[in-house]
């Protein structure tokens, strides 16, 4: 059986309209937010996709202690807040703690688990728990098919809001490679399943005391994704990537996003993938 997810006026899932989960890796500011936001609606729509917004209020898993973390849990929850209720677009953030879920599923959308903690049992059985939508991205330390366990932890709360996240294998120390099997595998445990296009090419922790990263694959590898089959591409970006304060070398420059959207549809006409 495949499922479908519904969250407000997106739809994810097979043969609706890719959707876009993007924004900046971390908030900085509540007026770049508005303006990364209001440019990501302005060239989904314009293209015909689906946008769901990311940003993070807490990035917990940061290589050094020294890392910008974010504005906190509350107070970047009320900018996501803001961030939704003038654009009308859903809201997608991680989560670190079960401490977050509960204050974090009264604003977000989608309640996303990180790679790091994808076998955390009650992180996950807590945030299916809130009946929202739930996002698992893959540990870049797992086979695609154990991710059904992780699937099944969420299913087993009465919960199919499940979407899926592929980012990347580890490759040796301080590098990644993208399996594109691992979309078509994933996509048969009946849940959407999207592509990292920018933790794909990360560094983790290669940036001397941060995670650098290579973002001239990120355009290739989104096009490969789309080919393949998965139903929305992830990816972090900024207008200004080399002053960021987290994952600047991973992430697409906003004035690159509607040039690479445009290729994705394309591809996704001319492979009869998705929407088409």
């Amino acid at each position: 059986m495949s499922h479908t997810v519904h969250i407000s006026n997106v739809t994810i899932g097979h043969a609706t309209p890719h959707v876009i989960i993007a924004g900046p890796c971390v908030i900085e500011d509540e007026s770049l937010l508005i303006d990364i936001a209001a440019t990501l609606k302005d060239i989904t729509t314009q293209l015909g996709f689906s946008l769901v917004f990311k940003s993070s209020y807490d990035k917990a898993n940061r290589t050094s202690l020294g890392s910008y973390r974010g504005p906190g849990l509350l107070h970047g929850l009320k900018i996501l807040e803001r961030i939704r209720s003038r654009f009308n677009i859903p809201i997608l953030a991680d989560v670190h703690s079960i401490e977050e879920i509960k204050p974090a599923a009264e604003v977000l959308d989608i309640i996303q688990i990180p790679a790091f903690l994808c076998r955390q049992t009650d992180l996950i059985v807590a945030a299916a728990q809130t009946g929202k939508v739930v996002n698992i991205k893959k540990g870049q330390f797992l086979a695609p098919w154990d991710m059904k366990f992780a699937v099944e932890k969420v299913i087993a709360q009465g919960n199919h809001n499940i979407i899926i996240t592929e980012r990347g294998t580890m490759f040796g120390y301080n590098n990644l490679v993208v399996d594109f099997r691992s979309l078509m595998i994933m996509r048969t445990f009946g849940y959407p399943v999207i592509f990292d296009a920018t933790h794909s090419v990360q560094v983790p922790g290669g940036g001397q005391g941060a995670s650098s990263g290579h973002c001239e694959f990120i355009a290739p590898l989104a096009c490969a994704a789309i080919a393949a089959g998965c139903d929305g591409i992830f990816m972090e970006v900024h207008p200004d990537p080399t002053n960021a304060p987290s994952d600047g070398q991973n992430m697409l420059p906003l004035e690159e996003v509607g040039l690479l959207l445009t290729r994705l549809k394309a591809i996704a006409a001319a492979t009869h993938v998705g929407s088409e």
